[in-house]
């Protein structure tokens, strides 16, 4: 009899570990999903920005012809990218349209009517914005993913986790030219 009572014990506790555990990774792993959905937002919202502040610009450029043609093809990069889902691909697709944005700013500085202009610096404005909320979104995207990263790894979690086919999420991150100020020439 105390044999089967230590028997059910363990059973029980295996038991209530799976489902704890179990649990868990389900929080963490929708807390990614949460967080790239964040994400998701900003980078929607500098793809409506962008047609306003290329026409903007184009008024005072209109000789910056290649200029606004990396911006547009940058943009749909990252649209299309963002379409099919592959984070791998968003990611490269909207640091190259970062990159681009870089090249239209850096284009505005030899325009003084251009950087007076109203709607020019309302549209920097929100694009600066939606940078900064962009940055935040990486942020609490790799934090999450962090986490949930290290859950899963760990012993005992990652053997529930191997069972249930989770596998380690990647970071957003920086590419090695975003680091670098965009080059001007004319």
């Amino acid at each position: 009899m105390e044999f089967t009572t230590i028997l059910i014990a363990i059973v029980v506790f295996l038991v209530l570990f799976f489902v704890f555990t179990y649990n868990r990774l389900i929080v963490l792993k929708n807390r990614v999903k949460e967080a790239w959905a964040d994400m998701d937002v900003q980078l929607k919202r500098r793809h409506d920005l962008i047609p306003n502040l290329v026409e903007t610009v184009k008024g005072y450029a209109s000789h910056e012809k290649e200029i606004f043609e990396n911006v547009a093809e940058a943009r749909e990069r990252a649209l299309s990218a963002t379409q099919e889902g592959d984070p791998k691909k968003i990611e490269k697709a909207e640091n190259q349209l970062k990159g681009a944005l870089k090249s239209l700013f850096a284009v505005s500085e030899d325009y003084p009517d251009l950087k007076a202009s109203e709607n020019f610096l309302e549209l920097q404005k929100e694009i600066r914005d939606t940078e900064d909320k962009i940055q935040s979104a990486r942020r609490f995207y790799n934090r999450n993913v962090k986490a949930f990263n290290i859950k899963i790894q760990s012993i005992p979690y990652n053997l529930i986790a191997s069972m249930l086919g989770y596998e380690k999420e990647d970071y957003f991150e920086t590419e090695e030219g975003e680091r670098e100020n965009p080059k001007v020439s004319f």
